[in-house]
């Protein structure tokens, strides 16, 4: 997993630094999300090849338009995912679009369908990938290994209660995955799909 920004304080020094057109943050940038970039992409697109330019149109609209992220609406790294959302369910949408046109075969319903299914399973990927240890380490236990809450405790050595109280919170915040914005980011960070 990607290190975590733990202060506002780096968001806003990224974007100046961004903004004076200073290469070497543009790096520490790439190495700080790429892999969370191209995850994401990826999961929405689902061909290596699209996501590797979905990644590079990230970094370069953040290299061009470093202004355009806001450090009082929220992390970096929400904006960074937010930002990689909507260019990859654009590029799904126009891709199969496309496909549409030039098969005939489908609907614009199924491709909405598509767009949206997509689009929900790279932002409960990045929920996940954003959740503190503890919980993402319960709903691991619980999801992969099939173990329920009281095994899960056994697990990770708490009480049954902390246990029930981990699985339950993590349960929500993936179940914000369907809303149309990104979690705990401000409006226009999500943006509809």
């Amino acid at each position: 997993m990607a290190k975590r920004d733990v202060s506002p304080r780096w968001d806003h020094k990224m974007q100046q630094r961004l903004a004076r057109g200073e290469a070497a943050a543009l790096g520490e940038l790439y190495d700080r999300f790429a892999s969370l970039v191209h995850g994401l992409a990826h999961r929405v697109l689902g061909d290596e090849r699209a996501a590797d330019g979905i990644t590079r149109e990230v970094f370069i609209h953040v290299w061009e338009h470093p202004d355009t992220y806001d450090p009082k609406q929220g992390p970096l790294r929400t904006w960074v995912a937010a930002l990689t959302r909507r260019l990859a369910v654009q590029r799904l949408r126009a891709t199969e679009t496309a496909a549409l046109a030039r098969e005939g075969s489908g609907t614009t319903e199924e491709l909405e369908h598509k767009v949206r299914r997509a689009s929900v399973a790279a932002r409960a990927d990045y929920i996940v990938q954003s959740m503190p240890v503890p919980l993402r380490s319960a709903l691991e236990r619980a999801y992969f290994q099939r173990r329920d809450y009281r095994q899960t405790a056994t697990d990770l050595g708490i009480t049954e209660d902390e246990a029930r109280r981990r699985l339950r919170l993590g349960l929500q915040l993936l179940s914000t995955a369907h809303d149309c914005e990104a979690p705990g980011a401000p409006p226009g960070y999500g943006g509809a799909v």
